[in-house]
């Protein structure tokens, strides 16, 4: 069932467009990752669906009702901040018991509702302490916990993790998903952060351009980028890029790089002629190929778990590989090699639009 539809919403301040034409679909208990760059409009859209900030046209329904016209604290939404937006002046368990006082509850209920939520998100412990005497992660907790109070049907986090250290960052990474599927609400959830995108949604939907370029699941989204721009956004190393131009050639299809010619899918046939921009997976790149592309390895960089190559053809064309580091035989900087490229990490876009070509 659809818990949250958001339909050809528009966002305007005077002349400036922040986005047009939005529309998404959320099921109950999903967990949708919007995720963009600074600016893309991410932190605008959540105050629209919360209802602090009004759209410029379009609507927002939650289940089933359009609630564009309603107050905020009539639409069932619960939501947590980047910078916490504790009041600094109430005790954990009195920040946490604000949307169920807001709404009227029973001074039992909401004392059972705290205590619910508090114990979920393991701050049971601090509740009697203010703002200043909590940790910056149990201040993220706390605010969840807030937003999670009023058992609301959709919940909006506003990039929570941004300002906690890396380490607490990663351990919420793999609770997070557990901790959002207890309680049952439909997520919209905002990052720029392709790992933690990654990491907690059923989708993502990217942001870019002042609209949707891409919804789709994590792999999908990974796997087959529906633009170039999306292509960049995920991945570190990030994807290799050449301009170039498919070539229907006696040997197959292929395109020229780097001072030599690269097969690619034959699928690509009916492009022949047609100047792309090619893209390279770094972790496509292989070697011992004797038909492969010659190479001289400039550099070898150590990133924890991968080593990381950086390579320049005779042509002038450098790009990255990413190996895992404990493949036998990676090559030394200095050492010239022949590369080859997976056909599942290789990808062509359109040279003017973008757009990822199906091959």
């Amino acid at each position: 069932m659809t818990q949250l539809a958001i339909k050809s919403l528009a966002k305007s301040y005077g002349a400036f467009r922040v986005f047009e034409n939005l529309n998404l679909e959320a099921k109950a208990g999903e967990i949708i990752v919007i995720f963009g760059g600074s600016g893309a409009g991410k932190t605008i859209l959540l105050r629209i669906i919360a209802g602090v900030e009004e759209q410029t046209a379009g609507s927002v329904e939650i289940a089933g009702h359009d609630v564009s016209d309603i107050a905020p604290e009539h639409r069932g939404v619960g939501m947590a901040f980047q910078n916490f937006a504790l009041f600094p002046h109430m005790s954990a368990a009195e920040n946490i018991a604000t949307p169920l006082r807001a709404a009227g509850a029973a001074e039992d209920k909401v004392q059972a509702g705290v205590a619910r939520v508090a114990r979920l998100l393991k701050i049971d412990h601090v509740l009697g302490h203010a703002p200043r005497e909590l940790s910056n992660g149990q201040k993220q907790r706390t605010a969840l916990a807030r937003a999670l109070a009023a058992s609301p049907k959709i919940l909006l986090l506003d990039d929570p993790l941004r300002n906690v250290d890396a380490k607490l960052r990663f351990e919420m990474r793999l609770e997070l998903p557990r901790l959002l599927r207890q309680s049952g609400a439909t997520v919209l959830y905002v990052t720029q952060d392709y790992k933690e995108a990654m990491a907690l949604a059923d989708r993502i939907a990217v942001l870019a351009g002042g609209r949707f370029v891409q919804t789709a699941t994590p792999e999908d989204t990974y796997v087959f980028p529906a633009t170039l721009g999306v292509a960049r956004l995920f991945g570190d190393p990030s994807i290799n890029t050449a301009d170039t131009v498919v070539e229907d050639g006696p040997g197959g299809v292929q395109v020229a790089l780097g001072g030599a010619g690269v097969l690619v899918s034959q699928a690509y046939r009916a492009h022949s002629g047609r100047p792309v921009t090619l893209g390279v997976r770094p972790e496509a790149v292989a070697f011992g190929a004797p038909d492969g592309l010659e190479a001289e390895v400039v550099a070898v960089t150590p990133l924890n778990e991968r080593a990381v190559l950086l390579l320049k053809t005779p042509g002038g064309w450098e790009f990255l590989a990413s190996l895992p580091a404990a493949s036998p035989g990676i090559p030394e900087a200095g050492s010239r090699v022949r590369a080859s490229f997976a056909q599942s990490g290789t990808h062509l876009f359109d040279r003017q639009t973008g757009e990822r070509i199906d091959g």
